[in-house]
């Protein structure tokens, strides 16, 4: 699969932008600080999926703990 992975601009509420924008600065910086600036370079979108996925992952996650049988 070719292309570029983003949400669309069209079709979803901004909220998704914020946060599409906050995972690529987020990652970009880290790589800067961890790795310095040619690996900021190197950023890509499919490094960016990979943060979201984590994340979602993440969240899914912690709500399944949480769920039935909690507490």
């Amino acid at each position: 699969m070719f292309g570029i992975l983003r949400p669309c601009a069209r079709h979803s509420c901004p909220s998704v932008h914020e946060a599409w924008r906050a995972h690529l600065c987020g990652l970009c910086l880290t790589l800067r600080d961890r790795h310095g600036h040619l690996a900021r370079m190197a950023t890509n979108y499919d490094g960016l999926i990979l943060s979201v996925l984590t994340e979602a992952q993440a969240r899914a996650r912690d709500r399944s703990r949480d769920g039935a049988g909690a507490g």
